[in-house]
């Protein structure tokens, strides 16, 4: 039976890679645009926040991966209006605005300081854990030694060359996820079938569950990067990416958080930030090798656009004052700091409420562009309660314990 699930995941992954690769597809302008964002909403997410809502909410967790799809959705249309404002406006906007404007771009700058190193650290711990240093201690010192290659290289050579591996990263994750989701639908309706699914209560209520969804936003982050394709598509085709992006994440995490959730019992493993091999081992003996192989590749492409979008942003607010090699720097430094003093799990409610600024932010932009604009100043009362939701989510988000 293994061998038969194995093969039927390997032929489910080689499929959905020979879509991805189909030339028409491949150059369609909108796919193109929509890949980006679509591959950095359901990364690194992807692969811890199965088991994170397995044990923190048990059978509730469908709803609570709907409830952070829906404010990542809501988030996400703020920031498409201000792409069709800014659009409209030619740049010729109102001080308020830009300096709003230039408030969010730091805020994003920071945010992509504490998102790379939780990339490193999920890439320091997927790489040691089919090995037989499987520890923490290994797993930040893989981890600090891609940190500073990722200098080295950065600080001599720029990020062209490594920045081609990203297409390649993310037909490999997008493949290997098709793959999962086929494997863990053929073992949910195997434990239907014998009913044998779980309905495990939450570990998490009240106040605390709120606090601890609020520091995941950082899962379902990654949509925004349709704001900044503007030297390569129109608005229209970055607005309609967002949304097919969003669209095409919230039906794969629903549908893998659903099976998940009712076909493995949560308090049978550890919740590490490899939990997701563990339990997919029970799965399918061949997901593990292949999560792997997906973390790797789509963690270190992920860090390297990150480490480049951040250099290139503190550069161009500084007036380049601060030039792209000293950013590179004080990033690396901020992540060795983060690698040694935190866990995975607190780095990425950090992640959560530095890129929750942002989207504060980028709300009250939305609020202000809608209220000088006659058509669209009823959405102006809706722009500000978001920007209130993205203020709770920076000031509470907690991480899991």
């Amino acid at each position: 039976m293994p061998g038969a699930q194995n093969a039927l995941v390997l032929l489910a992954t080689l499929a959905a890679a020979a879509i991805l690769v189909y030339p028409g597809l491949a150059r369609a302008p909108t796919w193109r645009a929509t890949i980006t964002p679509l591959a950095s909403i359901i990364g690194s997410g992807f692969l811890v926040l199965g088991p994170i809502l397995d044990a923190s909410y048990g059978m509730f967790a469908p709803l609570v991966m709907a409830g952070l799809c829906l404010v990542a959705w809501l988030f996400g249309g703020a920031i498409r209006f201000n792409i069709a404002v800014i659009e409209h406006d030619k740049g010729h906007r109102p001080v308020l605005e830009e300096r709003l404007e230039t408030a969010s771009s730091w805020a994003l700058a920071f945010a992509y300081f504490i998102s790379v190193a939780y990339y490193l650290n999920l890439f320091g711990a997927f790489g040691v854990s089919l090995t037989p240093v499987n520890d923490d201690q290994h797993a930040k010192l893989l981890t600090s030694a891609i940190l500073l290659l990722i200098l080295a290289v950065g600080w001599t050579r720029g990020f062209k060359a490594l920045e081609r591996m990203e297409q390649v990263s993310v037909g490999i994750k997008l493949a290997i996820i098709s793959g999962l989701i086929f494997g863990l639908a053929s073992y949910f309706f195997q434990q239907a079938g014998s009913a044998n699914l779980v309905l495990d209560p939450p570990a998490l209520t009240g106040w605390a569950a709120v606090a601890v969804a609020f520091g995941l936003i950082v899962t379902v982050q990654g949509f925004e990067t349709s704001r900044y394709l503007g030297d390569s598509y129109p608005a229209k085709t970055r607005i309609r990416s967002m949304l097919w992006a969003q669209a095409i994440s919230t039906l794969i995490y629903m549908i893998y958080i659903g099976f998940l959730s009712f076909s493995l019992p949560p308090k049978a493993l550890a919740l590490d930030e490899t939990a997701i091999i563990s339990m997919m081992e029970i799965v399918a003996p061949i997901l593990p090798a292949l999560l792997v192989a997906a973390a790797l590749s789509a963690q270190f492409s992920a860090a390297v656009a990150d480490t480049s979008g951040s250099g290139g942003l503190i550069a161009e607010l500084t007036h380049g004052r601060v030039p792209v090699r000293v950013a590179y720097a004080v990033l690396v430094a901020v992540g060795l700091v983060l690698t040694w003093s935190l866990d995975v799990f607190q780095i990425i409610s950090y992640a959560s409420r530095a890129f929750a600024l942002y989207y504060t932010l980028q709300a009250m932009i939305a609020a202000a562009a809608a209220w000088r604009i006659p058509g669209d100043r009823r959405r102006a009362p809706a722009y500000l309660a978001l920007a209130l939701l993205g203020a709770l989510i920076v000031l509470f988000g907690a991480s899991v314990e």
